[in-house]
């Protein structure tokens, strides 16, 4: 399974941006999938997360309000719409799919945890000045 990022680049504060995520190899429509981002010196951090079919979304509290996380199973796309950026959501932006999501109660669980996805893309870098 391969995932490729694309859309990052260079912006103004208070501008907008769209990543993308296309996936190949693999069955799209059954991954849930997220978005982590890591700053120059920090860790990975969660972004946004998305089910399977596109029925639930979850957002850190940095980026809620903001950014929203949505797919297209007939593209093998996720997307994260990025409005509002600020000079702090400058990172490398990774796209993941987790294989092996648990389902209890007809629902799916969707980590916020990297440990838990199994394929990554390369990333892409959004950098926002002020």
């Amino acid at each position: 399974v391969q995932l490729q990022a694309s859309g990052g680049g260079s912006v103004q504060a208070g501008d907008s941006r769209r990543l993308s995520c296309v996936t190949s190899g693999g069955t799209f429509n059954a991954y849930p999938m997220a978005w982590f981002r890591q700053a120059p010196g920090k860790g990975r951090e969660f972004v946004a997360a998305i089910t399977s079919s596109g029925d639930r979304t979850w957002y850190g509290d940095s980026v809620k309000g903001r950014f929203t996380i949505s797919r297209d199973n007939a593209k093998n796309t996720v997307y994260l719409q990025m409005n509002r950026l600020k000079p702090e959501d400058t990172a490398g932006y990774y796209c993941a799919a987790d294989r092996n999501a648990p389902v209890i109660g007809g629902k799916e669980l969707v980590s916020v945890h990297t440990n838990e996805y199994d394929y990554w893309g390369q990333g892409t870098l959004v950098t926002v000045s002020s």
